[in-house]
């Protein structure tokens, strides 16, 4: 090998770069100080576009493709250097690969809660949070803008900047939405695209293309989501008066209730505000009772209550000539007795009785038998 072919072996004449990252947005290609060889082979795979810059200025911007480096290819170089039509020396330029495929899944969220006006609360606090995706849509701005000279920028770098972007205009879009705070949950697709659409000129600034904002969850400060959890279970029980006696009834039936007293005060308490709800305004309330008192005849004495009830009689079945006849009460048994058809050995029966006694075993009954039978 001889002294130039060593020398021009040195020079670099393939470019290209494989990314087997998923947050490198630009990457500068590193040449080790070697000069690239006129003729040497680019290739721009699908989702890259090159990038040549001359002594920091950008150049030429390479499409996908593979490609043969010459003067036809990079005009704008070849003007900045002054090449001639047989321009075959080596040269030296900068290369940046950008990435122009989706980032996606980058995080957004409130620090802080944020007010806004609702109409049917007043002013909230609410947090919010979710996802969002980019990519570089004019890589020429996305290097003048934001990548300058960095040789390796990732998404990290410009995340935090695009996620306050985000942030600081999510509290005027969602005021001017006039989405509910209740209904959020139910549109959070359509506010996602609400967002998109209002943030996304402000990303193209930049060089990069909002495509989607995501709306994981909205939520309210823990005391107004207990309020709204409060609010929700009144709605639920419906009447007060029915809700009442069923919950002491559950109690009841399932040995929670410690004495009759809680039952009691349970009841006491539902007919207590049932009555309070029911009952009309006591606006003027010391004429109105002055007014009835003089125009209301006297009321008149309770009745007594009913008298207790009594005792069934007790009836008798009574074994004549080994028949089973009645029932007889006692008037009968006493006429039974007074005619000889029952003495101390007849056997009777009556209802609560395991089975057949002789009559002198009863009471009832042997205190009316003569001692003669």
């Amino acid at each position: 090998m001889g002294l130039l072919d060593k020398l021009f072996g040195e020079f670099v004449d393939v470019i290209d770069w494989t990314d087997d990252s998923n947050n490198t947005m630009v990457y500068r290609f590193e040449r080790h100080g070697n000069e690239i060889k006129y003729g040497a082979k680019l290739t721009v795979r699908d989702s890259q576009v090159a990038i040549f810059v001359n002594e920091g200025e950008i150049a030429d911007v390479i499409k996908p493709g593979m490609y043969e480096l010459e003067t036809k290819n990079l005009p704008i170089l070849s003007t900045l250097q002054s090449w001639g039509h047989a321009f075959e020396s080596p040269f030296k330029a900068e290369v940046y690969f950008c990435n122009t495929h989706q980032f996606v899944d980058l995080k957004w969220g409130t620090k802080n809660p944020i007010m806004i006006r609702d109409a049917e609360f007043g002013g909230v606090r609410l947090r919010a949070f979710g996802t969002y995706a980019i990519r570089i849509d004019d890589a020429a701005k996305f290097m003048r803008e934001i990548v300058g000279t960095d040789g390796h920028f990732t998404t990290e770098e410009i995340s935090d900047q695009l996620r306050n972007l985000i942030i600081s205009r999510f509290t005027t879009i969602a005021g001017a939405s006039k989405i509910p705070i209740l209904d959020m949950a139910a549109n959070y697709d359509q506010f996602g695209e609400f967002l998109t659409e209002k943030i996304a000129p402000e990303f193209e600034e930049y060089g990069l293309r909002l495509t989607k904002i995501l709306v994981e969850n909205i939520s309210l400060p823990a005391s107004v989501e207990e309020a709204l959890d409060k609010r929700t279970s009144m709605g639920m029980i419906g009447n007060l008066d029915d809700y009442l006696k069923y919950e002491s009834a559950e109690a009841l039936g399932s040995g929670q209730v410690s004495s009759a007293m809680d039952m009691g005060m349970g009841f006491a308490m539902a007919n207590k505000m049932a009555d309070s709800l029911n009952s009309p305004s006591t606006s003027n309330t010391s004429e109105t009772n002055k007014s009835t008192t003089e125009n209301t005849p006297p009321a008149a004495a309770a009745p007594p209550p009913p008298l207790p009830a009594t005792a069934p009689e007790v009836v008798w079945h009574v074994a004549i000539n080994e028949q089973a006849t009645g029932p007889h009460d006692l008037t009968a048994i006493k006429a039974l007795i007074g005619k000889g058809d029952i003495k101390a050995t007849t056997l009777v029966w009556s209802e609560g009785m395991t089975d057949w006694q002789e009559a002198s075993t009863i009471d009832t009954i042997a205190k009316l038998i003569p001692p003669t039978l």
